[in-house]
């Protein structure tokens, strides 16, 4: 897919869709900065790319901290000289509950690892991107936000992720003088650990009662999809086999949010 002799940029790569992003694109070529907020999670994925006959450097930041961005991606470039793709995945649930009970502080650290983070990874990235003469991003928002909104309580990762499909179809107008493409993925259930970073408290007085037909995934009766799944989408959203496509989301979630909206 076009990827020998370029170098892409994955955060949250530690574990689930990043993860399985990382293997896909180092498998197909690519030199892969591995970032997350854990350095033994970085080393551990830039080892099995090494292992597996990829490249890969391991990178530690929290996405939100300007300065820690900065000099990740600044490390990147100085060790594979280029970066041509960002991919923009880091985030959290953080904190469900109703309006008047989430605190701002909660509030705050969703909308800095989501949304922030993002706008820190394509502030800093995107520089090497024009300098490269071109490239692709694709972010990770949800269906959450974008097509579903009976997840009580979850106002705050649901800004978050509408806020990533208004910048990236703001920025596919602004940098496609550039050749840079700008894409955004919205996974419903996949199998993941982002749960373990969900804390939910009185979502039911949040929530309106709701009933599903049999069957929350209809492409799939019920099952989530998988981190491998969505890398499959995002591999392809930065090849050059999506060369026309961007300002584009894309569903990813079996039908799911077609029935929840």
């Amino acid at each position: 897919m076009s990827f020998a002799g370029k170098v892409a940029l994955v955060t949250g790569a530690g574990s689930g869709i990043g993860k399985a992003t990382a293997m896909r694109l180092a498998g197909e070529g690519c030199a892969v900065g591995v970032l997350t907020h854990s350095p033994d999670d970085a080393a551990e994925m830039a080892k099995a790319i090494g292992d597996a006959g990829g490249r890969a450097l391991a990178l530690t930041a929290d996405v939100a901290d300007d300065d820690a961005m900065k000099a990740a991606i600044d490390d990147l470039v100085r060790e594979f000289g280029r970066l041509d793709f960002l991919f923009a995945n880091a985030g959290i649930n953080g904190v469900w509950a109703p309006i008047d009970e989430i605190t701002p502080a909660e509030w705050d650290k969703t909308i800095a690892t989501n949304l922030r983070g993002t706008f820190l990874t394509l502030h800093h990235g995107v520089p090497h991107l024009k300098q490269a003469g071109g490239g692709a991003v694709v972010i990770t928002a949800s269906v959450n936000g974008t097509r579903i909104f009976s997840n009580a309580g979850a106002t705050a990762y649901s800004c978050t992720k509408a806020a990533q499909v208004a910048m990236a179809k703001m920025q596919a107008l602004e940098l496609a003088k550039h050749r840079i493409r700008v894409n955004v993925v919205c996974p419903g259930a996949i199998t993941t650990n982002i749960e373990n970073s969900t804390e939910k408290r009185d979502s039911d007085e949040a929530g309106e009662p709701v009933d599903f037909p049999e069957g929350k995934i209809p492409l799939t009766d019920g099952e989530p999809g998988t981190a491998d799944e969505v890398a499959d989408l995002v591999v392809f959203l930065l090849s050059d086999r999506a060369r026309h496509i961007t300002g584009t989301p894309v569903w990813i979630d079996g039908a799911e949010s077609l029935l929840m909206g």
